[in-house]
């Protein structure tokens, strides 16, 4: 890591919002609803729980390992052998998350924008121009998604206010009708899978010029996450209602749905470009931390030479790992919260633990 390269409060805060709220936005409604129904905006609610863990989790890591990353860090508190392991399960990570966004990407763009267009062609650019970004370090995607966060801003909220306007209160009626289970269900996808995502503060924290201001902007990030979920999922359920669970792209619809009825057109064209600029920092992100675990679990000195190989890797698996998708779907519904609660949540929170688990005895010891 170059000493030189480094982010303010306010640009790691911006990465956070639109690392996560990126891929929330258009999908995660429909896999909510599927499981809690009209009362989705309560599992919204309580989805931020396991980012605020994750926050609290990482800046204490953070804070004990000074200008070390988790796959560093690891090692220390595992052993060399068990934090190695531990270094490559992060790897096979980052490359199924890279992989999966980019056909998720790909997927979308294909289908609104570019039916005629190889899917190959369309994640080879995007993976492309997102590893060139990679290669420029992680200040120079942190000083662009400063002015890209503002304009996904400027874009997206007109139509959460065009949105009210259609909106029907009743559709989330009756509140907690069959209990709570069902809201805690709906609360696995976005709490397992997207708040905690947080995490990425494991990779992040050392490139922070102002370590003691991470709490702060991190809790910032979270909570306009938070708001724009709630709002999200809301404004979906009072506009299709129980439909939501079975659209692909719910509040793509949404849009839609209000270019038609209203005095706009071709809105959709704002939420297609709002996913392009997240996916693209999102991906922009994910492979810099991609090949700073390589180059961390092999102890490369730089970890820009292994951003056109992993570039290429990516692709391949972009188009080798599901096969259609309807597969990645149910993997995105069903198996992915479980895998990343794992990765973004549990290994985190038990390395925390056997540390200060470690210290204590040291202490023991030595009184």
């Amino acid at each position: 890591m170059k000493a030189s390269e480094k982010i303010t409060g306010n640009q790691l805060s911006f990465l956070l919002f639109t690392f996560i709220i990126s891929t929330n936005l258009l999908t995660v409604p429909s896999f909510m609803v599927m499981f809690s129904m009209q009362d989705a905006w309560l599992s919204a609610l309580l989805a931020p729980v396991t980012g605020i863990v994750s926050i609290l989790v990482m800046i204490e890591l953070a804070k004990r390992y000074p200008g070390q990353t988790l796959t560093q860090y690891c090692s220390k508190i595992l052993g060399k052998g068990l934090g190695k392991l531990v270094a490559a399960n992060y790897v096979y990570y980052w490359f199924v998350s890279i992989t999966t966004i980019t056909m998720q990407h790909t997927g979308f763009i294909s289908t609104l924008l570019l039916p005629k267009s190889p899917v190959l062609i369309i994640s080879l650019t995007f993976l492309v121009v997102c590893g060139l970004a990679a290669h420029l370090g992680i200040e120079v995607i942190a000083r662009s998604n400063e002015f890209l966060t503002m304009l996904l801003l400027v874009f997206f909220v007109p139509l959460l206010i065009l949105t009210v306007k259609e909106a029907n209160f009743n559709e989330i009626k009756p509140i907690l009708s069959d209990g709570l289970f069902p809201v805690l269900r709906g609360a696995v996808n976005p709490a397992g899978g997207f708040m905690n995502q947080v995490f990425i503060l494991g990779w992040l924290l050392p490139y922070l010029n102002q370590l003691k201001a991470a709490r702060k902007v991190s809790f910032i990030a979270l909570s306009g996450i938070s708001l724009i979920s709630v709002s999200i999922v809301m404004l979906t359920i009072m506009i299709f209602g129980p439909l939501t669970g079975k659209l692909t792209y719910s509040f793509l619809s949404v849009v839609q749905y209000i270019g038609i009825e209203g005095s706009f057109e071709r809105l959709e064209a704002i939420a297609v470009s709002t996913w392009v600029i997240g996916c693209f920092v999102k991906v922009s992100v994910s492979m810099f931390i991609f090949s700073l675990c390589v180059s961390q679990l092999f102890e490369l000195r730089n970890y820009r030479s292994m951003i056109f190989p992993l570039t290429l890797l990516s692709l391949v698996g972009s188009v080798w790992i599901f096969r259609n998708s309807a597969e990645l779907l149910n993997y995105l519904a069903f198996t992915f919260p479980l895998l990343a609660f794992m990765n973004q949540s549990l290994i985190p929170l038990l390395l925390l633990l056997i540390d200060s688990m470690r210290k204590k005895m040291k202490r023991s010891l030595f009184q």
